[in-house]
């Protein structure tokens, strides 16, 4: 499990959907499939249409990986921080039950607008 108060994911940027699926489409339930993906320098983010996957790299090879499903039912709250002039990223916070908060750091043009259309679709 990431430790999600201590980690820090690196600025993440959006990448093709098929830089995951070989590893995580065996884990889908029926029906889910991939809307977006994202990838720091090791880690990722893979949004599907019912869960966020977090993607730990670990270890100095990379060859350890942590997957965590942070499923949409479980988000009581999100906050979205926009980049700014000297602030170069935007920040996604995500509140989920029994697991507190959740921080995304995408690079500063991500489309976070899309990334909340998402996730309010799923949750509201």
């Amino acid at each position: 499990m990431i430790d999600f108060k201590n980690a820090s994911f690196a600025k993440l940027k959006a990448v093709d959907n098929s830089t995951y699926t070989q590893v995580i489409a065996p884990t889908f339930a029926q029906g889910e499939f991939i809307l977006s993906t994202f990838r720091g320098i090791r880690d990722g983010v893979v949004f599907t249409n019912k869960r966020i996957i977090a993607i730990n790299v670990q270890g100095i090879t990379g060859t350890k990986k942590d997957y965590t499903s942070l499923p949409y039912s479980k988000i009581q709250a999100y906050s979205v921080e926009t980049a700014g002039v000297l602030d170069m990223d935007s920040e996604l916070d995500l509140w989920f039950s029994g697991l507190g908060k959740v921080r995304f750091e995408f690079v500063k043009n991500a489309n976070v607008s899309a990334i909340c259309q998402m996730i309010s679709e799923r949750v509201l």
